[in-house]
């Protein structure tokens, strides 16, 4: 098992921030990601909290080693699940691969949170445990290594997208339909 870890700070409060993440695709650094279907959004009762299920579909180049082992896919699924609690100012995301899981298994955990003493700022971490469910150990440590090598780039590549749709025009304000446009 391999972890992951990334933190830094977006210099926009946190309603922006939130805000953004439902118009964080389509942009120029993650033209992986094809398509995003809203399967369950509502409040939770008594809270100030949203809760969110969406399906992430991905299409991107996977290693011909990898494709020989999984049967030449290249269209992947990711869920998502999300809660917003406006009451605290926190934004946890939690995203696990459905495609491939029976050979690893990916799960991230975002989490955007109001600054706690600077006001138009925004911590932002991130988390990650990838496993290879393979039974040679020396196949798992390499599809791991590789895992998290791609990992690491695309969470650069993804702070570079969020920052170009952070830094449009404000997101606040945009009304439901809007937000949770199902195909990117």
């Amino acid at each position: 098992m391999k972890f992951f870890e990334n933190c830094h700070l977006f210099n926009y409060p946190f309603s922006h921030v939130s805000a953004a993440h439902w118009q964080k695709y389509p942009n120029e650094w993650a033209t992986q990601v094809y398509a995003i279907d809203t399967l369950k959004q509502f409040v939770i009762e008594g809270t100030q909290t949203l809760y969110t299920e969406r399906l992430i579909t991905c299409r991107q180049s996977i290693p011909r080693w990898i494709r020989k082992i999984t049967g030449n896919i290249t269209e992947t699924y990711f869920l998502e699940t999300s809660k917003v609690d406006l009451a605290t100012q926190t934004f946890i995301i939690k995203s696990t691969n459905l495609t491939f899981n029976e050979y690893l298994n990916v799960v991230e955990t975002v989490t955007y949170k109001k600054h706690p003493e600077l006001e138009e700022t925004t911590v932002f971490q991130q988390q990650a445990t990838i496993q290879a469910l393979v039974s040679l150990k020396r196949l798992a440590n390499y599809v791991e290594d590789y895992s998290v090598s791609r990992f690491k780039q695309n969470a650069k590549k993804g702070k570079l997208g969020f920052d170009s749709v952070l830094a449009r025009p404000s997101p606040v304000g945009l009304n439901s339909q809007e937000r949770t446009n199902n195909t990117v």
